[in-house]
């Protein structure tokens, strides 16, 4: 418990390089989730140009940053996409990249498997058609589908399924587990927050008390499944799950949006917590010298949790689920496990939450095949 301990607070304390960086190549999307973090849809004309995203990659190298997360948007739309992995893989740093799988064609699924040091996890939102497509939109579970099967017959390895934890998809957890297996594929599961489009429906869909402590009990029992630090809040009901029991924002993980900004977490896509941008001195200076992340390197202030006994295990939550419900971060997570969050919620009566920015939703409907 000792070294636990203090490598938490050396990662509360923030490291000379993220763990982890995750970069929305483009706001780009031909779908249109109902509760996409960073509302995607259209295109940013000021989006980073192929030579400042080379760019970029060669300083991610130097920091010695061992993977990035790549996602978006639906990252493939991007022409320079394999241009854009393949010369992160050159630089030996490892890329995990999340997709629709919409653009995972016969050719494609080839060509990814000839790539090394490359992650891939495709989304769906349910472990069947209707559940996932009310979602994500029609066609887009069988989409997902076809990829799985492209992937699995180009030989390109161990690939990762991602489901958000929906009040509809949390009952499909078995069924899920046997979808990964049938696969032999990884199962990684993360929460559903209320940020970008999220924010509209986080209410409807977020899981229950009730069930949020029976995904704890499953997850306990399957070390295996992959969550992240999606769940930490989840540990104040006993033992801590796998994974990074704390909130890494500014710490150990930050975003870098298409256009070159840098926000503390993926899930505050929101001016309040934006860095820097890395077209002014490079991502490097953005990461050591940020006032904004300087302050979340301080020592947290455990607010209305600290006369709580379980603390310690989840560091008082999401910084996220409490902004956009519009909590302070000195209040408890609107999912606290021991309801806390619903009642600090109840008594503020919240009225006016805060509106997650940019918004890059299509004002048009779309369909799976538009390009």
């Amino acid at each position: 418990m000792g070294a636990e301990s203090s490598l938490r607070d050396r990662f509360e304390r923030g490291l000379a390089a993220p763990i982890c960086l995750t970069w929305e190549l483009t706001y780009a999307c031909n779908l249109a989730c109902t509760h996409c973090l960073s509302s995607s849809g259209r295109r940013d004309p000021n989006e980073l140009s192929t030579r400042e995203a080379k760019s970029l990659i060669d300083e991610i190298a130097a920091m010695q940053i061992f993977y990035i997360n790549i996602g978006g948007g639906e990252p493939m739309i991007r022409r320079d996409f394999f241009e854009l992995i393949e010369h992160a893989v050159d630089q030996h740093v490892g890329v995990k990249f999340s997709t629709n799988g919409t653009r995972i064609d016969e050719a494609a699924a080839r060509r990814l498997a000839s790539i090394d040091y490359l992650d891939i996890q495709i989304s769906i939102d349910g472990a069947d058609a209707a559940t996932s497509d009310r979602i994500r939109g029609a066609g887009s579970y069988d989409s997902a589908r076809r990829a799985m099967d492209n992937l699995k017959a180009a030989d390109f390895g161990q690939f990762k399924i991602s489901v958000v934890m929906t009040r509809e998809s949390i009952e499909q957890l078995d069924e899920f587990e046997k979808l990964a297996a049938h696969y032999g594929a990884e199962l990684r599961l993360t929460r559903l927050r209320p940020s970008g489009r999220g924010v509209d429906v986080w209410q409807e869909l977020h899981p229950t008390l009730e069930q949020n402590r029976r995904l704890y009990r499953w997850l306990l029992e399957r070390p295996n499944v992959l969550t992240g630090d999606s769940f930490f809040h989840l540990s104040a009901l006993g033992e801590p799950l796998s994974g990074l029991n704390l909130c890494g924002a500014g710490r150990v993980v930050c975003l870098i949006d298409p256009v070159g900004e840098v926000y503390a977490c993926p899930f505050v896509i929101h001016d309040e917590f934006r860095a820097g941008n890395v077209r002014a001195a490079g991502f490097q200076d953005v990461w050591q010298n940020s006032e904004l992340f300087r302050s979340l390197r301080e020592p947290g202030n455990a607010g209305a949790c600290a006369s709580c006994g379980s603390f310690d295990a989840c560091r008082g939550g999401c910084m996220a689920a409490k902004f956009f419900t519009g909590l302070e971060m000195s209040d408890p997570d609107p999912e606290c496990v021991f309801g806390h969050g619903e009642s600090a919620l109840a008594a503020k009566k919240v009225l006016l939450r805060p509106t997650p920015s940019p918004d890059h939703s299509r004002r048009i409907p779309v369909s799976i095949s538009s390009r």
